[in-house]
């Protein structure tokens, strides 16, 4: 964990009357040897209520992620994370705090994007070698909050991904499955 970041780790939406959803991510998930790094925008209202990444019971995150590792995307969420984990995955969000009603990317308030500690990360991570984003909105945030703030990191690769989110169904399941290979380290 970064120690930047670390006050809004783990804290459930916040909110007061009339006043926008103030919403904050989760902690990363990675050890220190991870390769392939999977950034999303921030989590949507089904994951910050239960807590976990990509909660949403429409969203294709685990399956694809199940298919590809060879791990039951059904099963218990902190054995779906051991098996992220043990294939030198890391996850994590682009953003650390924003405003959002709802839960689309499109609903979040540019202004009040506040991004992750990614210098911190990298440098407690440096095996990471691909940054991957799920979906069209983390790449556009990572480059315009995070990427002018790093030192250039060659030998670093950025994918964009489909989106697995129930709101891109314009993809069938098994290109987003064939697209999504490239997470392999």
């Amino acid at each position: 964990m970064t120690r930047a970041c670390a006050r809004c780790y783990g804290k459930p939406p916040t909110s007061s009357p009339g006043d926008p959803l103030q919403v904050h991510s989760f902690p990363p998930i990675a050890r220190a040897s991870a390769q392939v790094l999977i950034l999303g925008s921030m989590p949507g209202a089904a994951s910050l209520r239960a807590r976990q990444y990509y909660a949403h019971p429409r969203n294709a995150f685990w399956r694809i992620m199940g298919e590809i590792l060879g791990f039951d995307p059904t099963s218990r969420y902190e054995g779906r994370i051991a098996s992220i984990r043990s294939a030198d995955i890391a996850l994590w969000d682009v953003l650390r705090t924003c405003t959002r009603p709802g839960s689309l990317d499109s609903a979040i308030e540019q202004h009040s994007a506040i991004p992750n500690d990614f210098a911190g990360f990298l440098a407690e991570h440096p095996q990471i070698r691909r940054i991957c984003f799920n979906g069209a909105k983390a790449e556009a945030l990572y480059a315009r909050l995070v990427r002018p703030h790093l030192a250039a990191s060659p030998g670093v690769q950025h994918l964009r991904l489909p989106s697995t989110s129930p709101a891109h169904a314009a993809l069938p399941f098994a290109a987003k499955l064939r697209a999504w290979q490239v997470i392999r380290p």
